[in-house]
């Protein structure tokens, strides 16, 4: 989980993502800003809804990921993928402490 003070942790991927000649073995994600979240449904996004969670993957991955590739995407790697997300749309006072 990711905080304020808090750097995002990377997200080794189960199957890595060929690009070029290499493959992308690991990304991070950024928090969304309000126009990352543009022309989606919030509440799709916290019930990790594979199509919302992969319309804004290509907004907040690093290295950044093109649209394809996140198509291709293995499921557990998508799934690592929405609990990040998810846990950055929770406002502080509902995240557990610690």
């Amino acid at each position: 989980m990711t905080t304020a003070t808090q750097q995002p942790t990377p997200i080794d991927l189960d199957r890595p993502i060929p690009r070029g000649e290499g493959h992308i073995n690991s990304i991070t994600l950024r928090k969304p800003d309000a126009g990352a979240l543009r022309g989606l449904v919030l509440s799709d996004l916290l019930r990790m809804e594979a199509g919302a969670v992969a319309d804004l993957l290509p907004r907040i991955t690093e290295p950044p990921l093109l649209p394809h590739e996140v198509a291709r995407m293995d499921a557990a790697d998508l799934m690592a993928c929405a609990v990040e997300i998810s846990n950055f749309l929770l406002p502080r006072s509902l995240k557990p402490a610690g």
